[in-house]
């Protein structure tokens, strides 16, 4: 069923009041207890108070807002049939392994864990061809190349779904040529799809210094590279961070400018971050991280 986006938007006005917001930045100068109470107090965890129940919770909570809001299939395929893919990998590496899938999977998405299951043993669409000696590295490349190219159909019609597809893969290649030993292993684990081309992609394995220093230069992806270059460990973990917030960020600044099927997207992504926020709050609270580091891990609080 797709709805009007103007009703859409008129619930979704009315959800934004109960964003967390900047309460998260309050959060990280509490005791994990003290954060606990205020989440309650906020109707955040729907009375659960065991921080794992919280998440399951909140996320079923949003799982059923897109699953009733969506504007379209697009937008409901852009959120929940990741989870398909990799239920389906979990699936697949646990029938490889012998071993339980069940501690490696997520909520469902789009398809029921049983109609998943099917798929797999009869080895049909979209689950791929994945050759026997495959490595466990490969294997996460095959499933997902083949959800992205999944993703890319869905989106077909969807622009800025499309855009930010592209620029997700574009940020994962990026990040697999520089863990990647050679170009040669990198070759089998590169995502299709994206924006940047191969002469791009190349120059980031050059033996030259400064061919690789300013290898996406003239790119969109240039502050996003840099990051990637100042991490001397390869955890490259403010590239990641960054990847795993540019959706959000693209919203944001678009935000005065939103329309049609724009806003719900917006606020999808932002209960997203806030669940997530709100469980590495909690994890580094326990962990006795420090508050401006646990600050500075936030995604999308302004």
């Amino acid at each position: 069923m797709t709805l009007d986006s103007n009703f859409t938007n008129g619930v979704i006005a009315v959800k934004e009041k109960q964003l967390l917001g900047e309460k998260l930045l309050r959060f990280p100068e509490m005791r994990a207890g003290e954060v606990l109470r205020a989440l309650s107090e906020s109707g955040f965890g729907g009375g659960e108070s065991d921080p794992d129940a919280i998440y399951a919770y909140e996320g079923r909570v949003l799982d059923e807002f897109i699953r009733t809001y969506a504007p379209g299939e697009a937008e409901r395929a852009y959120f929940l049939a990741p989870r398909d893919f990799h239920n389906l990998k979990a699936l697949y590496k646990a029938e490889r392994l012998g071993v339980p899938a069940d501690p490696m999977l997520a909520p469902e998405g789009l398809r029921s864990l049983e109609e998943l299951k099917r798929l797999l043993q009869e080895r049909s669409a979209p689950v791929p061809d994945i050759p026997e000696d495959a490595t466990g590295v490969e294997i996460g490349a095959a499933f997902d190349r083949a959800e992205f190219s999944y993703l890319l159909r869905a989106c077909t019609l969807r622009p800025v779904l499309r855009r930010l597809l592209c620029f997700r893969i574009d940020m994962t290649n990026v990040l697999t040529l520089l863990r990647a030993g050679s170009a040669e292993e990198a070759e089998k684990l590169l995502l299709g799809g994206g924006r940047l081309k191969k002469k791009d992609l190349s120059r980031i394995l050059s033996e030259d210094p400064e061919v690789r220093k300013h290898a996406l230069d003239r790119t969109p992806y240039a502050d996003f590279y840099a990051d990637c270059l100042r991490a001397r460990d390869k955890l490259f973990t403010d590239a990641e961070r960054r990847r795993e917030s540019f959706e959000e960020k693209y919203f944001y600044e678009h935000r005065y400018v939103l329309q049609g099927k724009e806003p719900f997207l917006y606020y999808v992504l932002r209960r997203r971050a806030e669940i997530a926020n709100v469980r590495m709050i909690l994890v580094c609270l326990n962990a006795g991280v420090d508050a401006r580091e646990i600050k500075k891990r936030l995604v999308g609080v302004e």
